[in-house]
């Protein structure tokens, strides 16, 4: 389990239109969310990535980054960027399951095709939204272990909107007995 305030795991993957995303070397002054999706195969990722798209520039004003990454590999991104009509948000492809492991994200085993007709790949990581600051620490999170009932970007801007100026603490960091 990744704990608020503390630094996250390294993330450096390929992205289809933008180099190397590497968090090390993010630059946004508020920090970044990354939204980990299951691949090309899951269309209600198809339908969260069209709401993440639509709150790119909402968060570009508040400081923050945005990238949306999965282990799919280029080609079956470059499919869900088609498929989402994206034309803001980075995508990034090739996250091992190592990492998506270190991340706290779960691992599902394929079922073959899904109701849209694309194959599952044999092992791939269930959703997970993270924000984290510019010093690599986690301010938010959230996994799931299916793809339902999932965060709206909409309401993290929101909170964004009342953290920001009431500098808000990453909560969730207490880790000692209870």
């Amino acid at each position: 389990m990744l704990i608020p305030r503390l630094k996250v795991p390294a993330l450096s993957v390929p992205t289809v239109s933008h180099g190397t995303f590497d968090l090390t070397t993010e630059t946004a002054e508020r920090g970044t969310v990354i939204c980990f999706f299951r691949g090309v195969h899951c269309p209600i990722c198809a339908t969260y990535l069209k709401e993440f798209e639509a709150q790119v520039d909402a968060f570009a004003e508040r400081g923050v980054a945005t990238i949306a990454i999965s282990s799919d590999g280029e080609e079956r991104t470059r499919q869900m960027i088609e498929s989402v009509g994206a034309e803001k948000l980075r995508f990034g492809y090739d996250l091992s399951l190592s990492v998506a492991k270190e991340w706290g994200l779960y691992i599902s085993t394929s079922r073959g095709k899904t109701s849209i007709g694309i194959e599952e790949p044999a092992l791939f990581s269930e959703p997970g939204l993270f924000m984290v600051t510019p010093q690599q620490t986690l301010y938010y999170g959230a996994v799931q272990t299916m793809p339902f009932v999932r965060p709206h970007f909409k309401e993290l801007v929101g909170a964004l909107d009342f953290a920001i100026p009431n500098n808000y603490p990453a909560r969730g960091e207490y880790t000692g007995d209870v």
